[in-house]
C-alpha cells in the first residue's frame, strides 16, 4: 500500500465573506471514522449550498470538517474498521457531510457509490449533491409518480437539469423555467416538455396554458417567498409544493392560503445536510438500484458546464454566483 501523505491542500474560507476570502492552506489529512472511507479527491462540484456556507449560513453539523464540498469523486486510500463494502484501491464517489474543497476527504462508506461504468471522476463527482437531493425531494417528498405533470423552477441549474432529467427517465411531463432564450433552449435540449423564460412570461399564465387550467402535479421550487403565491395557483388538485432553497427570500410577506385548503396542496421541503448516516444511506441504495442502471445505460447523466483547478475556486464561486451557468461547474483536484 502506498504511503499516505503527512500534510493535504485544502481550500479554507476563513470567517467568511466574498469569494476572494477563500485561499489555498495545508493541513493534516482527516482521520476515517469506524464507518468512513478516506478518498484521495479527484474532482468535486461547486454546490450553493456551499456559496452560503462560505457567506456564513449553512454551518456543517456537529463533527463534520469545516471545509468546505459537499460532494467528491476519487479513490478510496484508507478504510474505518467497521467498513465492510469498499477497500483502498475502489473508485467511488460520495456524498460528504462537508470536507471536499481538499485533497483528501472522509465519508461515510453508506454515503459512497461505484462510479457508474464509463464514467470518469468528473462525471462521477457531478453526480451526489444533485441525485441525491432530487431523489429525495421529487420522489420522495414530492411523491412524483409517471404520468405526472412537474413544473422544475432553475432548468439550467445543477438541480434543475437533474431534476427534468430524472422525471423523464421515471415517465413524468416536465415543465422548466428559465431567464434566458438560450436557457430555454436548454430544457428543452434536456428533455423538458416546455420551457418557459420567465422574464418574458408569467410562469403561472404558462402553466395555465399548458395544462388547460388544470395545473401541475408537483413542483420542485428553490426561489421561496417570491413564487409561493403563483406556486399554490399553479398546483392541481393534490398538488405538491417541495422547497429545496430559498434564493427568492424565506418570508413570503403576504400570501392567499385558501388554495391550499381547496386544492388539498401539500407543501413540504428539506435540506439534505441535516439528514442522517441512516437516512442518506437509503437515499444512496434507492440511487444504486433505480438511477444507476439508467446512467450506465446512457441516460439522464450530468451536464458539466465548466471545470477549474482548485486553485481557481474563487472564479467558480464567482461563476456559480452569477447564474450563467447551464449544468454544474466542477474542480478538478486531481489527476
Amino acid at each position: 500500500m502506498v504511503a499516505l501523505p503527512q500534510e493535504m491542500t485544502f481550500i479554507d474560507h476563513g470567517t467568511g465573506g466574498a469569494p476572494e476570502i477563500m485561499v489555498a492552506k495545508r493541513g493534516p489529512l482527516p482521520a476515517p471514522a469506524p464507518d468512513e472511507l478516506l478518498i484521495r479527491v479527484l474532482a468535486t462540484g461547486v454546490n450553493r449550498p456551499d456559496i452560503q456556507q462560505r457567506l456564513g449560513n449553512y454551518p456543517p453539523p456537529p463533527g463534520a470538517s469545516p471545509v468546505m464540498g459537499l460532494e467528491c469523486a476519487g479513490e478510496v486510500v484508507a478504510v474505518g474498521a467497521a467498513v465492510t463494502r469498499y477497500k483502498p484501491g475502489d473508485r467511488v464517489c460520495a456524498l460528504t457531510n462537508g470536507g471536499a474543497y481538499a485533497e483528501y476527504c472522509v465519508a461515510p462508506e453508506t454515503q459512497a457509490l461505484a462510479w457508474p461504468k464509463g464514467y470518469d471522476a468528473l462525471r462521477a463527482a457531478a453526480l451526489p449533491e444533485t441525485y441525491f437531493t432530487v431523489w429525495a425531494n421529487l420522489f420522495g417528498h414530492g411523491r412524483l409518480a409517471k404520468g405526472e405533470t412537474v413544473l422544475v423552477h432553475g432548468g439550467t441549474s445543477g438541480i434543475g437539469v437533474t431534476a427534468i432529467k430524472l422525471a423523464k427517465e421515471f415517465g413524468a411531463r416536465v415543465f422548466a423555467t428559465a431567464g434566458s432564450a438560450e436557457k430555454v433552449a436548454a430544457c428543452l435540449k434536456f428533455g423538458a416538455d416546455a420551457a418557459i423564460d420567465y422574464k418574458a412570461e408569467d410562469f403561472q399564465d404558462a402553466v395555465k396554458r399548458l395544462t388547460e387550467g388544470k395545473g401541475v402535479d408537483v413542483i420542485l421550487d428553490m426561489v421561496g417567498a417570491d413564487y409561493f403565491q403563483r406556486n399554490l395557483r399553479s398546483l392541481a388538485l393534490d398538488g405538491r409544493l417541495v422547497f429545496i432553497a430559498f434564493l427568492g427570500g424565506f418570508e413570503a410577506a403576504k400570501a392567499d392560503l385558501r388554495p391550499i385548503m381547496i386544492k388539498r396542496l401539500t407543501v413540504t421541503g428539506s435540506t439534505m445536510r441535516p439528514r442522517t448516516t441512516a437516512q442518506k444511506a437509503a437515499l444512496a441504495k434507492d440511487l444504486a438500484e433505480k438511477v444507476w442502471p439508467a446512467l450506465e445505460a446512457g441516460r439522464c447523466g450530468p451536464e458539466i458546464f465548466a471545470t477549474f483547478p482548485l486553485s481557481g475556486i474563487v472564479e467558480a464561486h464567482r461563476l456559480m454566483e452569477s447564474s450563467q451557468h447551464i449544468g454544474k461547474i466542477m474542480l478538478q483536484v486531481a489527476e
